[in-house]
């Protein structure tokens, strides 16, 4: 028994000082839906993840900024999903200024108040956590590297501080080194938004 505690006290020290995963692989210590490989799901309680983005819940959309960006999101050339509803409860009729309807990966920005909205924002939002080395669970080295794109452009630094212009599209892309495929550049945007 005494041993068993031991035991349980060292895999816990080590989780509370941050052990990561190895390069290239899931990280042994994410718990969340999002802390996995894809697919990354809606969270179960949009209130509470919408508070762990800095954000609001409202009763309405706001109409102060109303402004939408495209999202791709790649992992070894294969779109990942960005889910409808993130930032959505439905049942108690609230909404984020940040959210989605639909699994087309537009994020709608409509918020009663101007602010700059970043997608660091947004993946806190849906649970999946986004540094410059990291998405999800996965994570960048070993062969392996996330880069953001922006209109078709790599983007230097963390893409947590990507800022959602209207009309942008936006591309996180974790492949190999050696991947040469093109990442998105544009978004066909239906009309009406």
């Amino acid at each position: 028994m005494l041993a068993a505690l031991v035991a349980v006290a060292a895999v816990t020290a080590l989780a509370a000082q941050g052990a990561s995963a190895a390069p290239g692989r899931l990280d042994p210590h994410g718990q969340g839906a999002g802390q996995g490989a894809p697919p990354w799901p809606a969270p179960a309680d949009p209130e509470a993840a919408a508070h762990a983005a800095g954000l609001e819940m409202m009763s309405a959309e706001g109409m102060v900024q109303h402004t939408h960006t495209h999202l791709d999101v790649l992992v070894d050339g294969r779109a990942v999903t960005v889910p409808a509803s993130i930032g959505i409860d439905a049942p108690r009729g609230l909404i984020s200024p940040l959210h989605t309807h639909d699994t087309s990966g537009v994020i709608h920005v409509e918020s009663p108040k101007r602010a700059d909205f970043t997608l660091g924002q947004f993946m806190a939002e849906w649970g999946v956590p986004l540094s410059a080395d990291r998405i999800g669970g996965l994570h960048a080295g070993a062969g392996r590297r996330l880069r953001a794109y922006v209109n078709g452009r790599a983007v230097a630094g963390n893409p947590a501080a990507i800022v959602l212009r209207e009309r942008d599209e936006v591309a996180l892309v974790l492949t190999r080194d050696t991947d040469t495929r093109p990442v998105p550049a544009s978004y066909a945007w239906p009309s009406g938004l």
